[in-house]
C-alpha cells in the first residue's frame, strides 16, 4: 500500500517537474489533510442530516453534552467552546430553543445572568448524532491500523498545538 499514489503525489510531481528548486515537502501533508477535511465534512454532514440536525446546531448540542449531568452552560462558555460572535450565539440558541432542542433559564449563582440546558429531545439527537459520527469517522480510518491511527492522531496534536498554543 506504500507504494500507492493519490492525487496529492501526482499533483507534486508536476510541480517537482516545473520547479525542482522548490521543497514540496509541506504540500504533501498540507494537501492530504485539506481532502480529507472534505471527506470528513462530507461524513459529517450525512451524520448530522440523519439526525436532522445541522452542523451549527451540533457544535451547541455538543458542547452541552459534553458539560456534565446537567447539560447546562452559559451563553459565554458556549461563545468560547464554539468560537462564534455573541450575535451569531444568540440567535443559535433562539433557534435551537424553538426546536425544542434547549431550554433558556435564569441562572441562580447569577441574578443577570443565563443559562442554556439540553432537553430530552436535544439529548436524544446529540446522542444519536455522536454515535453516527464515530461510526462515519471509524470508516474514514478503517484502511488504517489502530497504532496507525494513534500515531497520526499525535502527530497532528502536536501540529495543531503549535497553532493552537494548548501546549
Amino acid at each position: 500500500m506504500a507504494n500507492e499514489q493519490d492525487e496529492v503525489d501526482r499533483i507534486v510531481g508536476a510541480w517537482r517537474a516545473e520547479r525542482p528548486d522548490l521543497d514540496f515537502s509541506p504540500m504533501e501533508v498540507l494537501s492530504r489533510v485539506d481532502r480529507l477535511s472534505h471527506h470528513l465534512d462530507r461524513a459529517r454532514r450525512e451524520a448530522f442530516r440523519r439526525t436532522d440536525i445541522e452542523p451549527w446546531e451540533w457544535d451547541v448540542l455538543s458542547a452541552l453534552r459534553r458539560s456534565g449531568d446537567l447539560f447546562r452552560l452559559s451563553p459565554k462558555q458556549l461563545l468560547q467552546q464554539t468560537l462564534v460572535s455573541s450575535g451569531t450565539m444568540t440567535n443559535r440558541i433562539d433557534r435551537l430553543l424553538e426546536r425544542g432542542l434547549v431550554e433558556r433559564s435564569a441562572d441562580p449563582a447569577d441574578r443577570r445572568g443565563v443559562l442554556v440546558t439540553l432537553t430530552d429531545e436535544g439529548r436524544t439527537r446529540v446522542d444519536a448524532a455522536i454515535t453516527r459520527l464515530i461510526d462515519a469517522e471509524a470508516d474514514l480510518l478503517g484502511s488504517m491500523s489502530r497504532t496507525d491511527q494513534r500515531r497520526l492522531g499525535g502527530l497532528l496534536r502536536q501540529l495543531l498545538v503549535s497553532f493552537d498554543g494548548n501546549g
